[in-house]
């Protein structure tokens, strides 16, 4: 490395010590704000990725250098609710109809190992699009086809909930992208129907992205209380409204048989529309459509509550990605032995296919530490109720299958404050209060043994390097929002993925994801977090990312042959925090709050610090210096408040740096074509992958520290600094 590089790490003990800046570490034990166990707490997490890519990365050299980075448990993705899709996560199972469809329950049966697994999509979708769907798929409600049709989850109505249907009302939006006069709505209702429903238009900007920003408001002649079925046209005003927003809002349904038939209980409740039809009617009776009626994206954009998860085995769209078979995921040694927190489908699931799931894993000795419920419930727009009486339901059959399971959710998209919904008839409209108070309606509390979120805090495409600066406060304040929200306090929270942000790009591949990686595991950490899971653990290939950039997700770039070539960032950053500023294994370690004052004199840290008390007794500090330019000399000081004492690092002290000067990426060479090439290409093309030049490692030193010694942290850097105190 350059002698410069060297030179800038250095310990320097000054003879003007004024002329550095100082970290106070509070070591009051009083004061102290969280403990851990890393084999619990340090993990990362595994999704759907492409089928080819599953073996190579699994097998020698890849997985040794995927575990190098010192991740312990693993966080088991569920990445099909996300995509309306049902999860067989054992190929081999039964239907429920005997013609071979319907819903399945995967076999408990350990025959041939599971290697893969899959999402099957479902035929009665209302989702055009929504936060998890990207733009795949299409709904059924302006597909154009009346042979087709959307219709609700059976586990929200009386029969399963033992609640009156009013209590988890069933609804669809149409989106008209711009306000339209109309004044006649059509529904073309298949079977179940609604008998009591209201048609409704929004008085706001965006009913989806702003909840509480407008409200629902019935039209003069919209609220129906004797409906009929069939195709029922609904003069909805004497003239024309110009409205956006359209939403049916059903109540009460008729509870009659859906295509499939009477043998199953699931066909004959909720609701099921096959087409729906708006705009203006002309005094000869015609109805001036403004739908546009396709199965593809292009059609007129629905939303909707719920989705039946009723399928066949046509509805399997692809086998070029996949799951990890439990089989698989548990012998390939990714798991290190230790228990996985292991998710079950529940929002287009079945209790019975989620008790079937872990009976498998009972039977098979895999060990679990916990169970997620469902995957992102608020990117599916699903109502707090609606989750939380699906939550019940699957705890009853999974508790009565082992009492002892921890069961948690519900798996928040990666936001920054609290979720907001369409007020309710208290006009709470926090998505975790009303969550938290339906559990406490039906005193069931004690079921949820953790609550999980995810955390991927930057817009993607827009982060400069002022980003970094916000990354403590988000983390920190997301967290107090949940417990403000009235998540009891003794209610672990657990951070199940994780990441910059939820699109890749090349920032991913810059110095500055590893000091984001830093800052994010010692704020979650030193804020009272229980548990961190780092995404994706597997690496995997450069994606089409933000302002077409290149990007991944992984801690290492790969050839097309997934085999690993050169590591990143964040495997630099991941092993600091896991092997240098942690002690590996499973003893507890105490956590302390730092403070550093060195700022940009805007009020901005430029160094932030977070320590520990190792079980071996040393004293550890994970300090990153966010100044993107120059370096600065700091003195450490710990302080116990309790007996006033000032201590300082003394004798030997371990310092492990990873800067600039350990690393530096080489972006990709692009080139914009005006018309693609090829069929479906991208307009930027990759001539020349990115590369970095270096490429690590960190630098490791051990240097002789008294009272008075500063250090220098690089600029751009993380540095993890390890020893005794006086």
């Amino acid at each position: 490395m350059p002698q410069s590089g060297v030179i800038s790490i250095l310990i320097l003990i000054l003879c003007l010590p004024l002329a550095a800046q100082t970290i106070d570490v509070d070591i009051t034990p009083s004061h102290s704000t969280n403990h851990f166990i890393p084999t619990e707490t340090l993990g990362a997490g595994i999704d759907r990725i492409a089928t080819k890519a599953i073996d190579p990365l699994l097998a020698e050299p890849a997985l040794s250098k995927t575990l190098s980075a010192g991740w312990q448990t693993v966080s088991y993705r569920q990445n099909t609710e996300l995509l309306v899709e049902a999860w067989h996560w054992n190929p081999e199972g039964t239907w429920s109809d005997p013609k071979g469809e319907g819903y399945f329950t995967g076999s408990v049966n350990l025959g041939k190992p599971i290697h893969f697994s899959y999402g099957y999509a479902l035929p009665h979708r209302g989702f055009t699009r929504n936060d998890g769907t990207g733009n795949a798929g299409f709904s059924r409600l302006t597909d154009g086809d009346e042979t087709t049709y959307w219709k609700s989850n059976p586990y929200l109505t009386k029969k399963f909930t033992g609640e009156p249907d009013a209590a988890h009302p069933q609804w669809v939006i149409l989106d008209l992208w711009q306000a339209q006069k109309i004044e006649t709505i059509r529904i073309a209702w298949a079977a179940p129907y609604a008998t009591q429903y209201a048609v409704q238009f929004w008085t706001g900007d965006d009913p989806i992205k702003a909840a509480t920003k407008g409200v629902w408001q019935s039209f003069p002649h919209g609220n129906i209380t004797a409906g009929q079925g069939g195709n029922e046209t609904i003069r909805l005003s004497a003239e024309p409204m110009p409205v956006r927003f359209v939403r049916i809002w059903m109540t009460e349904s008729s509870n009659t048989c859906d295509s499939h038939g009477r043998t199953d209980p699931r066909n004959c409740v909720g609701y099921a529309i096959k087409e729906l039809y708006l705009g203006t009617t002309t005094p000869d009776g015609l109805l001036h459509d403004l739908i546009r009626h396709t199965p593809d994206q292009e059609q007129t954009t629905t939303f909707c509550s719920s989705v039946d998860p009723w399928h066949g085995p046509a509805d399997l769209p692809t086998r070029k990605q996949a799951q990890l078979g439990f089989d698989t995921f548990y012998r390939s040694g990714v798991t290190r032995g230790l228990p996985a927190m292991i998710p079950v489908a529940l929002i287009y699931g079945t209790p019975e296919d989620a008790v079937a799931e872990i009976a498998y894993l009972k039977k098979g000795n895999y060990p679990i530490s916990y169970i997620e419920m469902g995957e992102e419930s608020d990117g599916q727009y699903m109502l707090p109720e609606d989750y939380g009486t699906l939550y019940l339901q699957w705890a009853d059959a999974l508790h009565r299958l082992d009492p002892t399971l921890k069961l948690g959710g519900p798996s928040f998209q990666g936001v920054n404050k609290d979720i907001e919904v369409w007020p309710d008839a208290n006009g709470q409209s926090s998505w975790v209060r009303r969550f938290v108070i339906y559990l406490e309606a039906h005193h069931r509390m004690a079921d949820l043994s953790f609550f999980s979120f995810e955390h991927y805090p930057l817009e993607p495409c827009k982060l400069s390097w002022a980003s970094l600066y916000d990354e403590p406060e988000l983390v920190t304040r997301i967290m107090q929002t949940w417990r403000e929200d009235g998540l009891p306090a003794g209610t672990p929270l657990f951070i199940t993925e994780s990441n910059l942000a939820s699109g890749a790009s090349e920032t991913y591949m810059d110095i500055f994801s590893g000091l984001w990686l830093a800052d994010y595991i010692g704020s979650f950490l030193t804020a009272g977090g229980n548990g961190l899971y780092y995404f994706h653990y597997l690496p995997l290939p450069m994606e089409h990312g933000c302002n077409d950039s290149p990007g991944t997700f992984g801690m290492f770039t790969v050839n097309n042959n997934d085999q690993v070539q050169q590591p990143l960032p964040q495997f630099f950053a991941s092993q600091l925090i896991t092997s240098e500023w942690v002690q590996p294994g499973s003893a507890a370690h105490q956590v302390f709050p730092a403070r550093a004052d060195v700022d940009d004199g805007a009020g901005h840290a430029l160094v932030t610090a977070y320590a520990l008390e190792r079980p071996d007794g040393q004293w550890s500090l994970l300090v990153v210096n966010r100044d993107q330019y120059f370096e600065h000399k700091v003195h450490i000081r710990f302080r116990d408040d309790a007996t006033r004492k000032e201590s300082y690092y003394e004798g030997e002290v371990s310092m492990s740096t990873f800067g600039r000067d350990q690393f530096n990426w080489h972006p990709a060479r692009t080139v914009f074509l005006a018309h693609a090439e090829h069929h479906y290409d991208t307009p930027v093309q990759t001539e020349k992958d990115g590369h970095a030049d270096p490429d690590g490692p960190a630098l490791s030193l051990r240097v002789s520290a008294v009272k008075d010694t500063h250090f220098a942290l690089p600029a751009a850097s993380v540095t993890v600094f390890r020893g005794r105190i006086q």
